[in-house]
């Protein structure tokens, strides 16, 4: 009986609308983006040599939504299909076909650089062919399901589970993006942001990016007065970094500069005072900063003029 209960118990809590699915034997941890993937979605994302370009990193955890087990990644959405057999369970979302909306299009056919699909009827044409060869074809993007077309400024062509991006201003080799579909998606289903909070990790935490911001207190000062300056540095999922080390170089009118140094509080704070004297008058002082965290590091800006 009370075996019968606990396992009652458990299909409840898997079955619950926005409930996380906890860490299961067989995780793997994604500090980039600070969420976990489990079970058969971690085994069907290691199944992919490419898995990091095709589908991105997790953005949330699993869980269940309408009584399936989903998970959302940057690039793509997984889901549980108990009902088939396995090595078959993991289904992809077909986010192209759900958020394509059909914009000005660019009709381009040319026999020596153009595949022509005609399940869909549509081409895959120059470098954005180079990619779909290259990166898994149908296997990993599904089939054209429109022609170039205009988006924002960009050349862009939907497939069923993906979008190209031409972005000819990138290096070469780098100017064929996949559009991150799946946190697209995710905005557009309105699910729970509380999703997006990063999971508690069981080992010690290292960003693999850190952003900074950094404001003055006063906007003008005197010609001899003091300054505050504040640093806010966060990783790459938004979090603070405490125990940050920063410093800052105010270069002054005068041509001289002075240096400080800081320490990020557990708010990701730093906070640091200048003071000078006999400053020219109407001259902006730039003060540069520059943040390290495990080797990691960044750089910004802040300025205030001296007014009066």
């Amino acid at each position: 009986m009370k075996r019968t209960l606990g396992v009652l118990w458990f299909l409840f809590l898997l079955l619950r609308v926005g409930t996380p699915v906890a860490a299961q034997t067989g995780s793997e941890y994604f500090e980039q983006t600070g969420h976990y993937v489990t079970g058969e979605f971690l085994a069907y994302y290691r199944s992919v040599p490419n898995a990091e370009l095709v589908f991105g990193y997790p953005i949330t955890e699993a869980f269940s939504k309408d009584g399936r087990l989903i998970q959302y990644f940057q690039r793509a959405r997984f889901e549980l299909h108990p009902d088939q057999p396995p090595g078959q369970r993991v289904k992809r979302t077909p986010l192209g076909t759900l958020l394509y909306k059909r914009s000005e299009q660019l009709n381009i056919f040319n026999p020596f650089a153009c595949r022509y699909f005609p399940k869909t009827g549509f081409s895959v044409c120059f470098a954005f062919l180079d990619f779909y060869k290259k990166n898994g074809g149908e296997e990993r993007f599904g089939l054209p399901i429109s022609p170039f077309e205009f988006h924002d400024g960009l050349i862009v062509q939907y497939f069923e589970y993906a979008r190209f991006e031409w972005k000819p201003f990138m290096p070469e080799g780098q100017r064929v993006v996949l559009t991150d579909l799946g946190t697209q998606y995710f905005y557009e289903q309105k699910e729970d942001l509380l999703l997006l909070q990063p999971a508690p990790s069981d080992r010690s935490f290292r960003p693999v990016k850190i952003f900074v911001r950094a404001f003055v207190w006063k906007a003008v000062t005197l010609a001899s007065d003091s300054q505050l300056v504040y640093v806010i540095v966060q990783d790459q999922n938004q979090q603070p970094v405490k125990d940050a080390q920063g410093t800052a170089i105010a270069r002054w009118p005068d041509g001289t500069t002075s240096s400080n140094s800081f320490t990020t509080n557990s708010s990701g704070v730093g906070i640091l005072s200048f003071t000078f004297k006999d400053q020219p008058y109407g001259q902006t002082v730039i003060i540069e900063i520059l943040v390290t965290k495990d080797g990691v590091s960044a750089r910004t800006s802040t300025s205030f003029r001296i007014w009066y």
